[in-house]
């Protein structure tokens, strides 16, 4: 296991007790899920790239950070909207961070990550390499969201990644697979036409099921590589990644960990937990910098 425990990872009755006296636990989680709801249609929809340390590649590293963080979006999405929450929130904190674009196909605008798992790793590994050499890190640390947090273990595996990359979080990410909650299992077995379509439509979505060549190989001889932290961050209600425990790496070097363990109001699903969640990403943060971790509670949606 991981070499550090966020000292918020503890079971959900001992987070109970843990709250001061004061505001009442009903009055509490509803403020930390007012904080951890969808702010995006909120959001101002363009922000700074070269102040904000966020897409600035003359950005250095600091030495209290000396790693750039590379965020990647998952399937459907795309840099900009997967990241309007998480960015600034871990830009903020001092890191240099850069939001990677990848698994475009011809002529779909704007739903990226649908492209095959290993072309896109391929430009994960570019995408690496362009930061180290803007920044002048010797590593980064990565944050994904979905595929965003498997695709990067192609990279690792396979294309030299291991290297190149100190830490790992995956935010409800399919690292094993998924059945879609049996959608794509039923349609495997009685629709296989409608399967063809999709894979057609997104090769990446096909390679996300239980089962594939891609996720056969990719899990092939054990979940990790040496030399890389690995942080999972799952929500018990995703409905997209089944079942959630489905995204848990085995490992000597793996910390994961249930996001309502955390937080029990924290009602997070899928798309929440990696868009919008600062309950989330506080935990986030504290993988990327284990050394100045603080406690991950409902109270981390207001930091």
């Amino acid at each position: 296991m991981r070499p550090y425990r966020s000292r918020g990872w503890i079971p959900a009755e001992s987070a109970r007790r843990s709250f001061p006296r004061g505001p009442s636990r009903i009055t509490r989680a509803l403020i930390a899920l007012l904080l951890a709801a969808p702010f995006a249609a909120l959001a101002t929809p363009a922000r700074a790239t070269t102040s904000s340390g966020i897409n600035d590649f003359s950005c250095k590293p600091s030495t209290a950070h000396p790693r750039p963080v590379v965020l990647v979006h998952g399937t459907f999405g795309n840099a900009w909207d997967n990241w309007l929450v998480g960015a600034p929130y871990i830009a903020s904190r001092g890191f240099c961070v850069f939001e990677l674009d990848y698994g475009q196909e011809p002529g779909v605008p704007l739903f990226h990550g649908i492209a095959p798992v290993a072309q896109s790793a391929q430009q994960l590994k570019d995408y690496v390499d362009q930061v180290l050499s803007a920044t002048g890190a010797t590593q980064v640390d990565i944050v994904g969201h979905s595929q965003g947090g498997m695709m990067p273990r192609y990279y690792l595996k396979f294309l030299g990644g291991a290297a190149k990359v100190h830490t790992l979080v995956g935010l409800a990410p399919s690292n094993h697979g998924t059945t879609l909650d049996g959608i794509e299992t039923l349609a495997a077995k009685y629709f296989p036409g409608a399967v063809d379509l999709v894979g057609t439509a997104c090769p990446a979505c096909t390679d996300q099921v239980i089962g594939s060549p891609l996720m056969q190989s990719l899990n092939a001889g054990g979940d990790t590589v040496p030399g890389v932290h690995y942080t999972v961050i799952a929500t018990r209600y995703d409905e997209v990644v089944t079942p959630y425990q489905s995204q848990f790496l085995s490992g000597s070097d793996v910390h994961n960990v249930v996001l309502q363990d955390l937080c029990a109001a924290d009602l997070s699903e899928h798309v929440a937990i990696g868009t919008t969640d600062k309950i989330a990403l506080h935990e986030a943060v504290n993988a990327l910098d284990p050394a100045h971790a603080t406690t991950t509670d409902c109270w981390a949606a207001l930091s």
